[in-house]
């Protein structure tokens, strides 16, 4: 298969140059015009996809190379944009930064090439004059491979100084495709861990993604641009798809053989896709303004493996969804509302409740801190013998990971790849049986296995392996049974 979709990666020299904003209102723009947008995002970033699902519709995804290889993202992204008009995909840092010490690995130039896509690079041209034809001129020649189609100049202060950039880039041969100028920012605020979610400020996101919008109308060649994308071409290759990516992960181990008996039969494709699960199994997931951080993928993978997928809010839901054989808390902003997670503590023992019975939980970042017995000096839940508070320092980073113990998630000996990002601290950092080992920034051992228990700082992305998402609802399984 093949996809054919219009496409275009917005980039940027650096950090803050404004390709949120010009992603976002692009995105929002060509909507705007009837267009069914397919939202991107380069890296692991959560929150900027929830700005770009506002602003098209569309669920917000990830392309990371690092997490789930090379060979995943073009794959994920025809499938997240299959049946749309266009793809808009928001780079990451600057255009050729990547995973430290990796090359070009998971950079947005990568990322770019993987898609062959055009990128449209966005220029903070605040400070600069002629010298912005040097820089675009750098960056469109620093690697053959990677397409500079067209320039937005971002934070332009006068019809003058348009002019002066514009008579500056007539030689370089990359076309002005937008000017913005230089405006009192849109109301994006941002804290620790970057912007706001738009789950803590639904309204107030709606008129910024609105405000991105005009911006970008104003100022763009809305047209120059589709025409960019519509050049991209046919990306060649398989399209994602939860139940084939289940069918072609690894098989479980076979059961022992009984002496005498005939051999076991190897599950055949579809049993491996879909197993057998009683109807009605369901995986609650965490969401709400506290728990904001999740791919979508996961709930994809979870329901081709079987289970009935439902969403609860911890800070207004006083029970789990009724039949809950099994409990997904991703990351979020659980610091932020210590206070209300806490005060809800019919949540809180049922969720003690279920772990105690033996059900498969994974928790990830947030939800370590939501399981462990306070954060800040606030009650939560006591699964985790363990305390949870903010610290001034930030943990940022991909990591290589191995898992230290059998789990509801891996066995132990597997390797996965995933990202650390917080400004909490869990005392201890692991429990008896951790759950990762993992070498960068030292080598330690970190999170809980306990009973059907999961918890880590890791986010992962299983996409990159699928079995994850099996063997958890195999475990959901034998937990219901057991119960039952």
């Amino acid at each position: 298969m093949s996809s054919s979709v219009p496409r275009l990666v917005i980039a940027a020299p650096s950090s803050g140059s404004g390709k949120t904003t010009v992603a976002t209102g692009l995105m929002a723009a060509f909507a705007s015009r009837g267009l069914a947008v397919s939202p991107h995002k380069v890296g692991p970033d959560y929150i900027d996809p929830g700005y770009h699902a506002l602003a098209t519709g569309r669920v917000g995804r990830n392309l990371d190379a690092y997490l789930c290889g090379a060979e995943l993202v073009a794959p994920l992204f025809a499938h997240g944009a299959r049946g749309c008009d266009l793809a808009v995909v928001e780079g990451v840092m600057g255009l050729f930064d990547g995973a430290a010490g990796e090359g070009e690995l998971a950079s947005t130039a990568h990322v770019a090439k993987l898609l062959r896509a055009p990128v449209v690079l966005v220029v903070d041209a605040s400070s600069q004059s002629r010298s912005v034809a040097a820089l675009v001129h750098g960056f469109a020649s620093w690697d053959p491979e990677v397409r500079i189609g067209g320039v937005i100049l971002n934070k332009v202060g006068s019809e003058r100084h348009e002019g002066m950039l514009r008579e500056a880039l007539d030689a370089s041969g990359v076309p002005v495709l937008g000017v913005l100028r230089r405006v009192e920012q849109v109301g994006t605020p941002s804290r620790h861990l970057g912007l706001v979610p738009v789950a803590e400020r639904r309204a107030e996101a709606v008129g910024a993604v609105a405000a991105m919008a005009a911006q970008v109308r104003a100022g763009c060649d809305l047209d120059a641009l589709f025409a960019l994308a519509r050049g991209a071409g046919a990306l060649a290759g398989d399209t994602w798809d939860a139940g084939e990516a289940l069918a072609f992960s690894p098989p479980p181990p076979l059961p022992v053989p009984v002496p005498g008996g005939s051999a076991p039969r190897p599950p055949d494709r579809a049993e491996r896709a879909r197993p057998q699960t009683p109807d009605g199994l369901k995986v609650a997931v965490a969401g709400g303004a506290a728990f904001t951080f999740s791919y979508a993928e996961h709930a994809e993978l979870l329901a081709a493996a079987g289970a009935d997928v439902v969403t609860f809010d911890p800070l207004r839901d006083e029970e789990l969804p009724e039949g809950t054989r099994g409990l997904v808390i991703g990351g979020g902003f659980p610091e932020v509302y210590g206070p209300e997670l806490s005060a809800n503590e019919p949540l809180r023992k049922a969720v003690a409740s279920l772990a105690e019975s033996g059900a498969p939980v994974a928790a990830e970042c947030a939800g370590l801190l939501y399981l462990s017995r306070e954060l800040d000096g606030l009650p939560m839940c006591g699964v985790i013998d363990a305390k949870a508070r903010m610290d001034e320092r930030l943990t940022l980073g991909y990591r290589d990971a191995v898992a230290v113990s059998d789990s509801v998630l891996a066995e132990a000996g597997s390797r996965i790849r995933g990202h650390e990002f917080h400004r909490t601290v869990v005392e201890p950092g692991a429990g008896v049986a951790p759950a990762w080992g993992v070498r960068v920034p030292v080598r330690r051992v970190e999170g809980f296995v306990q009973q059907g228990v999961h918890a880590s700082y890791l986010h992962t992305h299983w996409a990159s392996a699928p079995g994850v998402a099996r063997r958890f609802v195999e475990r959901c399984v034998g937990s219901w049974a057991t119960a039952g």
